[in-house]
């Protein structure tokens, strides 16, 4: 779909003929909701007008009934140095019919989030990301999107490293979490072999 205007262009996926029209409405709404925030807070960002938007989304996993997108949002504001990027994912489990947060990933009471934080902290080490505020841990709702069998922690422009940088995403294989991932969950279907 695409929602326009002069100089703002905005294209979100929808879903269509799913068996559960209750849970397409929930993803369709999802999507919109996600991206008129995103749009929200471009125009909310700076005082001046914006001079071009342009928005975009991806699929990154749509198969053993996990349905992982991102959407992304540029803009341009009048006599700004640069243009700011923001990105947000949404990750479903069609199979339980849920939106998933990185919580739902893991068995409960896992250390998810200092396993996920132990090996972003050797991915910044051997890649040899500079950053600009030092990495503690992620937090227990850290953005998130998968794609097949990998789990992409991500984080938005200026929260870990320089704008030049892009996002930073930390891609770790299901395979490094396996033992705490929830095996029922969209991570365990991402695992399985078969």
């Amino acid at each position: 779909m695409i929602s326009s205007g002069p100089d703002i262009v905005v294209y979100y996926p929808i879903v269509f003929n799913m068996d559960d029209k209750a849970l397409e409405q929930y993803i369709n709404q999802s999507i919109i909701e996600e991206t008129q925030k995103l749009i929200n807070k471009q125009i909310s960002e700076m005082d001046t007008p914006i001079v071009s938007m342009v928005g975009t989304f991806e699929i990154k996993n749509n198969q053993r009934d996990v349905l992982s997108i991102t959407l992304t949002n540029y803009a341009y504001h009048d006599k700004a140095a640069h243009g700011m990027t923001y990105i947000v994912s949404l990750t479903f489990d069609l199979e339980k019919g849920k939106k998933c947060e990185l919580a739902d990933l893991f068995k409960p009471g896992s250390n998810y989030v200092e396993r996920t934080s132990e090996l972003i902290k050797e991915q910044i080490r051997v890649r040899e990301i500079s950053l600009i505020n030092e990495f503690t841990e992620i937090s227990p709702n850290q953005q998130f999107y998968i794609a097949d069998k990998t789990l992409v922690i991500y984080f938005q422009l200026y929260d870990l490293t320089p704008y030049v940088f892009g996002f930073p995403m930390f891609p770790i294989s299901v395979y490094d979490l396996q033992d705490i991932i929830d095996e029922e969950g969209p991570l365990g279907r991402m695992a399985q072999n078969n």
